[in-house]
């Protein structure tokens, strides 16, 4: 009688081998390996091991130390340079060497999705982020012993930054699948190390004032905690939305690549409106807070709205046979308008919805129902007009996405600033109403503007029901002109 061999189940190590991303392994070796990886791990290792070095003599010559915050931000200057911008950078690098190189069919090929893929680059240099912290770790917890900073706010302090390296390589990745064309990669390279100094600035500014004011700071001003948790919510919802656009921008056009970005920005729209809402019945602020509200949820809408409507017209078949009027997260432009509009419309309604639970004064009510009314026009009006423009020449040249966007910023431009300099040449004020009522900066200041003089707002009801119709006349060609070309791809 034979014995029977029963295999025993895999250990933890195994099925998490099995599930980890292989990209994760092999751009952690090659990153390892990389002279950037050494020099910059050195060069940080050293400054670190000098600043202890002057941190012992200070002890040796005073005795009692109280220069543990000087010193802590110092090691903290040394691991932001490489977490703020070695990190997202070289995840810009690796990313656009693989367009570059045409080798992400390759990746493609292997199966593992534009999303796996993107994980596994962001994730392999976390990785090698965690090893520069594991350094340089020792040394921020030798500053503590140095007195003059508490543990909690060296805890603090590396939460946030920690999140903000995510943002920062997440934004990185994002940006190598923003140009296809040599010119295009060009400027996103300058671009991008614009934004990562601004970046570094910034994180080690707030780390600067972290550490004067302590976690004490956070707990005492309610100003400063709301502030704090809206950038964590920032951070979260836009690093999302910028993932699920690149892994957009690297699907396959036979896929419902649409559906990642476009579902995530319904789902920041909502769960910020959810936030809000609560934050309005616990405790109503003043009525300008609603104004400032509903300018900032346009301007954010119109925004990414300009990147979800110049969409590539036209999709596969396969995709279109399921596609119906509701289906406004499948891939085309007429459906990511009507999307941005909806959006538009809806945070209009929760915005009027605020208004009357807020702490109002009488005098200046009227400006901030014209204000909270007028936001959506402005905001409706200037996504309109460049997809109406662009669209209707026949070239597709002309239409497509990119000298869309373009000619969205132009046309903001051009409406921001002729207007003021035509009412100057008439002898008018460079804030004139009628002058400026199409403009999308002056126009804003003057329905939130009240003269307190006649005790009624500059700006009326008529002006508004004007900029309405402009704006509705706008929005409906436009959809009228993306529904024909649309057509007219489908035909082809």
């Amino acid at each position: 009688m034979s014995a029977t061999h029963v295999e025993a189940p895999p250990g933890l190590l195994a099925r998490l081998g099995d599930r980890l991303n292989p990209l994760v392994v092999k751009e952690v070796r090659q990153g390892l390996r990389s002279r950037v990886f050494w020099a910059s791990f050195g060069l940080m290792l050293l400054a670190c091991l000098i600043i202890s070095m002057v941190a012992y003599a200070n002890v040796r010559d005073s005795g009692l130390s109280t220069h543990g915050q000087g010193f802590f931000l110092a090691f903290f200057v040394c691991l932001g340079v490489v977490h703020f911008f070695i990190i997202p950078y070289s995840a810009y690098r690796s990313l656009a060497r693989e367009r570059e190189d045409e080798t992400w069919v390759l990746l493609i090929l292997t199966g593992l999705g534009p999303r796996r893929i993107l994980r596994g680059k962001v994730a392999s240099f976390l990785v090698q982020a965690g090893l520069y912290a594991s350094a340089v770790g020792p040394f921020l917890l030798f500053s503590y012993y140095l007195n003059g900073i508490d543990l909690p706010t060296i805890l603090l302090i590396l939460g946030l930054g920690a999140c903000w390296l995510v943002f920062l390589t997440v934004v990185a990745v994002c940006a190598a699948t923003l140009a296809d064309a040599r010119m295009g990669r060009a400027f996103v390279h300058l671009l991008l190390l614009g934004v990562l100094g601004l970046g570094l600035l910034y994180g080690m500014l707030a780390a600067f004032i972290l550490g004067e004011q302590t976690y004490r700071f956070l707990v005492r001003e309610r100003e400063a905690l709301g502030f704090a948790f809206a950038f964590l919510w920032a951070m979260l919802t836009y690093g999302w939305l910028l993932f699920e656009t690149a892994a957009a921008r690297l699907s396959l056009s036979t896929e419902n690549y649409s559906r990642g970005p476009r579902l995530a920005l319904v789902v920041q729209t909502v769960l910020s409106a959810a936030l809000l809402t609560g934050l309005w019945l616990y405790k109503p602020p003043y009525s300008g807070g609603v104004v400032g509200v509903s300018l900032l949820g346009a301007l954010h809408l119109v925004l990414t709205g300009i990147f979800v409507a110049t969409d590539v017209d036209g999709q596969a078949r396969t995709l279109r046979a399921g596609t119906r009027p509701w289906s406004l997260l499948r891939p085309g432009a007429v459906r990511g308008f009507r999307l941005v509009v909806l959006l538009v419309l809806a945070w209009t309604a929760l915005c009027a919805a605020l208004l009357p639970l807020s702490e109002t004064r009488p005098l200046s009510m009227s400006s901030h129902w014209l204000t909270v009314a007028v936001a959506p026009a402005y905001a409706l009006l200037y996504l309109s007009l460049p997809l109406l423009v662009g669209r209707l020449p026949r070239s597709d040249r002309l239409s497509s996405p990119a000298l869309v966007r373009v000619l969205f910023f132009a046309l903001l431009g051009l409406a921001g600033t002729l207007p003021p300099l035509l009412a100057v040449l008439f002898d008018q004020p460079a804030d004139d109403a009628l002058f400026n009522l199409l403009n999308p900066f002056v126009g804003v200041n003057n329905f939130d503007d009240y003269d307190y003089t006649s005790k009624a707002p500059k700006m009326n009801g008529a002006l508004l029901a004007c900029v309405w119709l402009v704006a509705g006349l706008a929005a409906f060609a436009a959809d009228r002109a993306l529904v024909e070309r649309e057509r007219r791809a489908h035909a082809s």
